[in-house]
């Protein structure tokens, strides 16, 4: 018979997908996690992971067993919740995942004030241009820009927001003039190297017609940084203008674009009251801030 302080070891490696990450997050040793996990393969009688030079992969059994994993984990993380009362502050690590403008210019301020409100709160934010996956627990939610397509993850809309073309004053002072999408053709477009675009909502230049900026960054907040030296025009999320000061919009009536951050959660962690606190208090604090922001940009205009 398994029990929970092994499956705890398991799914760890099944995350990590090697015994030294595994064990960099449980604080144990490499040698420490291998016989843990050989003592769960002798319990249950199976194989759970096959060993290859980039790491430890799921067998077949170890696959079966993850789900089941899983589920006691959030059955254990109830319990501590329920024995902890309504009453106690959110406690422990919470892991965020977000596209780096939202990590950038939104989450420090939310997460700042959900702290302060919690001080047994350990929150990580994990801002990577690429989509994350919850099964392997990257993350304990995650901030997106598109629906998942699949998956068993509960879904929940945050916030719709704005972006438009910008420069910084300097470089408009010298370029040629600017005074209708037409005129785009004479300047340097900044945006994302084409190959590294992970969702199709981040495909901003696109619509302007442009499959190739000649000034590209994989991060919106490199973009940003290069607007601000003046290598050339950008699609900037107006919540991010208020860090880029001699950054302004441009040609507001002819271009604009809006989006929306979804909040993704794995679908077992509804019974997990501190991921449910942290989780509104996230989205609660995301449509706050992108609001105070937009409203800034929209004053200084």
């Amino acid at each position: 018979m398994a029990d929970w302080d092994d499956l705890r070891v398991f799914l760890a490696v099944a995350r990590g997908e090697s015994l030294s990450r595994a064990g960099r997050v449980l604080k144990l040793d490499p040698a420490t996690v291998g016989r843990r996990v050989a003592r769960l393969e002798g319990a249950l009688g199976v194989r759970l992971f096959t060993k290859s030079p980039q790491g430890y992969a799921l067998s077949d059994e170890g696959a079966r067993l993850l789900a089941h994993a899983q589920q006691i984990e959030a059955t254990m993380e109830a319990a501590r919740d329920a024995v902890a009362g309504p009453g106690a502050g959110i406690t422990g690590q919470i892991r965020i995942g977000a596209p780096d403008g939202c990590a950038n210019y939104l989450l420090p301020q939310v997460v700042t004030a959900i702290c302060a409100d919690n001080p047994g709160l350990e929150v990580q934010i994990v801002a990577l241009p690429r989509v994350f996956s919850l099964t392997r627990r990257e993350a304990d939610m995650v901030v997106a820009v598109s629906l998942p397509e699949s998956g068993r993850v509960i879904t929940q809309k945050i916030t719709d927001y704005r972006l438009h073309l910008a420069a910084s004053e300097p470089y408009l002072a010298q370029a040629p003039a600017l005074d209708g999408l037409e005129d785009l053709r004479a300047h340097r477009l900044i945006g994302y190297i084409p190959d590294m675009i992970f969702d199709r909502e981040l495909d901003y230049l696109g619509a302007l017609g442009v499959d190739t900026p000649p000034v590209a960054s994989n991060s919106v907040s490199v973009q940003l940084n290069l607007i601000r030296q003046g290598a050339g025009l950008g699609v900037v999320h107006d919540f991010a203008l208020p860090f880029a000061p001699g950054v302004r919009r441009v040609l507001r009536a002819q271009f604009s674009l809006t989006r929306a951050f979804h909040l993704i959660r794995h679908a077992d962690d509804r019974r997990v009251p501190r991921l449910e606190r942290f989780a509104g208090a996230l989205v609660a604090g995301l449509r706050r801030e992108v609001a105070r922001m937009e409203r800034a940009v929209n004053a200084a205009d």
